[in-house]
């Protein structure tokens, strides 16, 4: 089942007047709705033939943001079983803060009155009057130079970073599948040369600055000035199940990166969002050229998929009835996972030492 909810302004717009006036429910309102939508399975999925005590949230990027909101959300606690995060676990070893960290409702507020003079109105009232086309418009331009709206601290629905959250227990106690395509989103240090990549180092890692840049990872460089090209998202999701782990939180994690490069004459790479026609075997939807094995890749990410909703452990037959590549529980000790390729699943356990030292740094952040 999907939810329709509201986004953008519509669905995240905070201002003084509607704190006044609904306290209650000063903001938030599309993560509102997709909690409404998950009551509404709760209550009514027994008549389909569902579980209610067997329900699993997933999301991809700001989808994944909402399924980490409604994790943290503390009036959501009992109601699902389970999570799929896909390409949202966002933080950067490199740099401070990160997309999943709610704004302050004071801060999202004065957003909302800087909204209203744009649009030309004092009060809601009169933006409630105004063409809601017009409204969608008037934010487009708003958010090339303004905070854009999103998930906002309440302590009504948000408390909190759900990130923090969760490494704090204070998070639904649900298991979680997560992981991120292998190209999107990389992280990496500006530095105009070595000596420069040095002393940024030496200010990100302090004393292991020098272990740091030992790695050969940390020097690799794409020309133009980036060094240290890594996936934040895949050092975040590791850095949260180790902490979760040492917590002695009673669920199951489990880790994947999609490593399957786009055919097409454009090499896009692994590009974001690129894993979904694989995990809902939509793939003939797709002007991409697939061939044989990419529709057998596909295959098997939707049974994994499908087997972690229904009984919270990813592993089982494929099709023929042979067992499909063991995907074993990410642990500290395992560091366990899965990597999508174009040549099919390969199961990886352990971490270089470069990975192994920026999980570290944001472990200690968190």
């Amino acid at each position: 089942m999907s939810v329709t909810y509201r986004i953008n302004v519509f669905g995240f717009l905070a201002h003084p007047e509607l704190t006044k006036t609904q306290p209650d429910a000063p903001a938030n309102f599309g993560s509102l709705d997709q909690q409404a939508g998950l009551l509404w399975v709760k209550r009514n999925i027994a008549a389909f033939g569902g579980d209610p005590d067997n329900i699993t949230i997933a999301g991809q990027s700001a989808g994944g943001g909402s399924v980490l909101s409604q994790m943290a959300a503390p009036s959501n606690k009992g109601l699902f079983r389970r999570a799929i995060i896909e390409s949202a676990m966002i933080r950067s070893p490199y740099m401070g803060g990160g997309m999943s960290v709610p704004a302050t409702l004071e801060r999202a507020e004065q957003n909302g009155v800087a909204f209203f003079d744009m649009l030309g109105v004092k009060t809601l009232a009169e933006a409630r009057a105004l063409d809601a086309v017009y409204i969608k418009h008037k934010y487009a331009e708003f958010a090339n130079s303004h905070l854009r709206f999103f998930t906002v601290r309440d302590d009504i629905f948000n408390v909190g970073d759900p990130l923090e959250l969760y490494c704090e227990g204070k998070c639904a106690t649900v298991d979680v599948m997560a992981g991120n395509t292998q190209d999107e989103f990389r992280s990496f240090i500006r530095a105009g040369s070595e000596g420069e990549l040095r002393e940024k180092a030496k200010s990100l890692f302090g004393e292991k600055a020098d272990a740091f840049l030992s790695q050969p990872e940390a020097a690799a460089t794409d020309g133009r000035g980036n060094y240290a090209f890594v996936s934040g998202i895949e050092v975040t999701a590791r850095a949260l199940f180790e902490r979760a782990y040492e917590a002695g939180f009673p669920t199951k994690r489990y880790y994947y990166c999609f490593d399957v490069p786009m055919p097409g004459s454009d090499n896009p790479g692994s590009f974001h969002s690129s894993d979904l026609w694989f995990f809902f075997e939509t793939l003939a939807k797709c002007h991409r050229p697939f061939t044989g094995k990419y529709y057998d890749l596909a295959r098997q990410m939707c049974n994994y998929w499908c087997n972690f909703i229904k009984c919270g452990d990813p592993n089982g037959p494929d099709i023929d009835g042979s067992d499909m590549v063991r995907w074993d529980e990410y642990t500290p000790e395992t560091k366990a996972g899965v990597r999508f390729t174009p040549d099919g699943v390969v199961e990886e356990c352990g971490e270089s030492e470069f990975m192994r030292i920026l999980v570290d740094k944001v472990k200690g952040e968190l």
